[in-house]
């Protein structure tokens, strides 16, 4: 029996080998693009690895591409749609539940209003092709303006800045990462994130060069992080406070005259008409005057404005860690003009523009600020879109327009918005709630009806999004590895046909678009924008043909053609910035440097929520932990590897410390995207790994009221050590070590 059972796995391996296929694609679990090579025999992933024929990203691959395998061989995918019973989930034909949900969302809007159906879309439905083209269908069907998005837990303030200098919300330049001799990086760790509104690969080895052509990348966070660690130097600073530093080194820039030095060849300012009022912007803020509260001293302050405006060629950065903050759109502005006044706006080796083969800019609106107030909470609008901030209390308060019925796409709102709990019973007050998910999730599992898409593999794909962030011009499709099964919906398929169904008086051309894009798929879309774009002779064909992508070239300068103002000019809008100035002072006023303030952070296994039901990614010591400095734990009688009570004005979490000098004191950090102990969740491993939600303890009325973001860094909070028995410490930390020894092992 033994050696038939071993003969059948030799005549197995060797059918396999003999049908072994190459596959190339790229990677779509974050930004970075990454071409990847998977080798499979027609039915099964027998590896993925780095393609390196890739011209972007040449190879290189995190440790998040192997989960594309995990996640479409993962036997807690959801496969056909499902329906919450009294007696559990039960499975449902594809007829059935389109037909329930149409009817659901329907009876809804009826009953209560147009408006009484919200939508919220998730992260990854902008890593999707067939989604990012066809969610309109879906959106113009339901007709309703309550609509939420991942967007304003993020980038937001990116959007709004290069809306209003450039003239649409996805014109953001890029770090020439590439070229620049110095970068300076604040409250952002692209080596965790693989860029981040700079899409970028391999940003180790990137940052790795522009130390070896003799160039300095310098890194400000409250926690030193992995790009800290292998930056020139590393500044830490209170969380929330970038605000003042960037005012204060615009202040020096002027100051010490380097303003009006690169006035000369200063292209991207003057195009800026008014540039001359930006002199005076930040003339309050004196190196002196922040040093107290950012915790970085006026000298150092000093020397890096020097440094940044003497070098051959420089890039200021910043990412979440000044986004998602209460000044988080004035960080941003200020990062934009300091780039813009010391002459680094579309020169080489500053912030340059992209030039996509799909150019989704002009073929997009350009986006708008404040049409209208959310009801409960006030906050404007972006692009048709409310604050996530705003969503609970809309199913929660009384009243006219009250949310009624919901549909998340693609996204973990419960796990991935603040006061995470406060949306959780939100959510089970529905009247009704579909969800489009491959999971039952902490979010998904409050549904009525859950409708599965296929997996990644089984779609085709094109980054029409992330290509407009690339630091190097690239274009690359990749085919559906494997094809979907009968039972199997795309995405896009899933929209067509509840728009079908929802909406059926519409006009003569959105039918016939609706046609071809059920009989051709979506890619019939794609290839006219690659007609249109501003490449000659660029088709689908012609990137089908080039399984590895093709490389269109290095960042180029695109002023004034890049501007989408009719006057074709830079609009700085310094009325509606300055205003928030007033803020700014209040806050310096009342300054208390004696709270304790709580940060999220990344890794590179993570993508938010979505991949810790993969055993690749999970395995390895517990990365859900609160790490804190020694200094702090002391002053709160905190050990390593002790539970610690983490508590903010919206709720508290339990959670083990890690202590570490990678945090300064007074500030202390859990990752996002954890906190899988739900009753009800349907993912086994992530389950097993659940860890605690940050947004349990991110609060939903810290916003940054410029616009309406909301500030998930610099959250109060107050620690409290849990007592334990006399030698039941070691006991809890040998035990968690023995555990974490035999998973890495098995």
């Amino acid at each position: 029996m033994v050696k038939a059972a071993k003969a059948a796995k030799v005549t197995t391996a060797k059918a396999t080998r003999a049908n072994e296929q190459t596959h190339f694609r790229t990677c779509n679990l974050c930004e970075a693009m990454c071409g990847i090579e998977i080798k499979h025999d027609g039915n099964k992933v027998l590896s993925i690895k780095g393609d390196k024929n890739d011209p972007f990203s040449q190879g290189y691959i995190c440790p998040k591409a192997t989960a594309l395998q995990d996640l479409h061989e993962d036997p807690d995918r959801l496969r056909q749609p499902v329906e919450r019973t009294a007696n559990g989930w039960k499975k449902i034909s594809w007829p059935d539940a389109l037909d329930k949900v149409a009817a659901g969302i329907q009876s809804v809007q009826k009953q209560h209003g147009q408006n009484a159906l919200g939508i919220y879309l998730g992260n990854p439905n902008v890593h999707n092709l067939g989604g990012m083209l066809t969610i309109r269908h879906l959106l113009h069907s339901i007709k309703t303006r309550s609509r939420f998005s991942a967007t304003s837990i993020d980038q937001l303030p990116h959007h709004i800045v290069s809306m209003h200098l450039f003239g649409h919300m996805l014109r953001i330049p890029v770090p020439d990462v590439n070229r620049t001799q110095y970068m300076l990086i604040i409250g952002g760790n692209p080596l965790a994130s693989n860029g981040s509104i700079m899409s970028a690969p391999n940003m180790r080895q990137k940052l790795k060069d522009i130390k070896a052509r003799d160039g300095k990348v310098v890194v400000i966070d409250p926690r030193r992080t992995e790009t800290a660690d292998i930056a020139s130097e590393h500044h830490f600073i209170r969380p929330a406070t970038d605000v003042l530093l960037l005012l204060a080194m615009l202040n020096e820039i002027h100051l010490q005259g380097y303003a009006k030095e690169h006035v000369k060849n200063n292209r991207a300012a003057a195009l800026a008409p008014e540039i001359d009022r930006i002199a005076s912007f930040a003339k309050d803020y004196t190196a002196e005057s922040v040093a107290g509260i950012t915790g970085i001293t006026a000298v150092e302050i000093k020397r890096l404005v020097k440094e940044f405006c003497e070098a051959e060629s420089s890039v200021c950065y910043g990412r979440m860690g000044i986004s998602v903050q209460e000044f988080g759109l004035l960080s941003q502005y200020l990062a934009m003009i300091i780039n813009i006044v010391t002459g680094r706006l579309d020169e080489v080796g500053g912030l340059m523009f992209p030039n996509p083969a799909v150019d989704v800019v002009n073929n997009s609106g350009p986006g708008y600020l404040g049409k209208r107030l959310s009801r409960v909470s006030n906050l404007p609008d972006f692009n048709g879109e409310y604050p996530v901030v705003a969503m609970a209390d809309e199913m929660l308060v009384e009243g006219e327009g009250q949310l009624k019925g919901f549909i998340s796409v693609a996204g973990n709102p419960v796990l991935s918005t603040p006061n995470g709990e406060k949306l959780d019973k939100a959510l089970s007050q529905l009247d009704f709630m579909v969800s489009l998910d491959y999971f039952v999730t902490e979010t998904s599992r409050h549904a009525n009806i859950i409708l599965p898409p296929v997996s990644p593999l089984e779609r085709d794909h094109y980054d029409l999004t992330f290509n407009g962030f690339a630091v190097h011009n690239v274009a690359k499709y990749s085919k559906a590895l494997f094809s979907k099964k009968k039972n199997e919906r795309h995405d896009w398929q899933i929209y067509l046909e509840l728009a079908k169904r929802l909406n059926k008086k519409v006009p003569l051309a959105t039918k016939a678009e609706r046609l071809l894009i059920k009989v051709l798929g979506p890619k019939f879309l794609l290839d006219q924008g690659l007609r249109r774009g501003p490449y000659e002779g660029m088709t689908l064909k012609k990137l089908k043909k080039n399984l590895h992508g093709i490389d269109l070239g290095p960042l180029k300068s695109m002023l004034p053609q890049a501007l989408k103002h009719k006057d074709k000019k830079i609009h700085l809008n310094v009325d509606f910035y300055q205003a928030d100035l007033d803020r700014v002072k209040e806050m310096m006023q009342q300054y208390d440097d004696s709270q304790i303030l709580l940060i999220g952070r990344r890794h590179v296994r993570s993508n938010n929520s979505w991949l810790h039901n993969s055993h690749r990614l999970v395995k390895g010591k517990s990365r859900c932990t609160l790490m804190l400095h020694p200094e702090t734990a002391q002053q709160h009688s905190i050990e390593h590897g002790q539970d610690v009570k983490v508590s903010s004005r919206v709720g508290s979490v339990v959670i083990a410390a890690e202590v570490t000098d990678e945090l300064m004191p007074g500030v202390v950090s859990i990752p996002h995207g954890w906190g899988h102990g739900r009753k009800g969740v349907k993912q086994k491993i992530a389950q097993a790994h659940a860890g605690v939600s940050v947004n349990d303890l991110t609060d939903d009325t810290l916003i940054d009221q410029l616009s309406g973001n909301a500030a998930v860094n610099g959250v109060p909070v107050q620690l409290e050590a849990i007592k334990v028995k006399a030698g039941e410490l070691e006991v809890n930390k040998t035990d968690k070590l023995e555990a974490t020894e035999l998973e890495v092992s098995g």
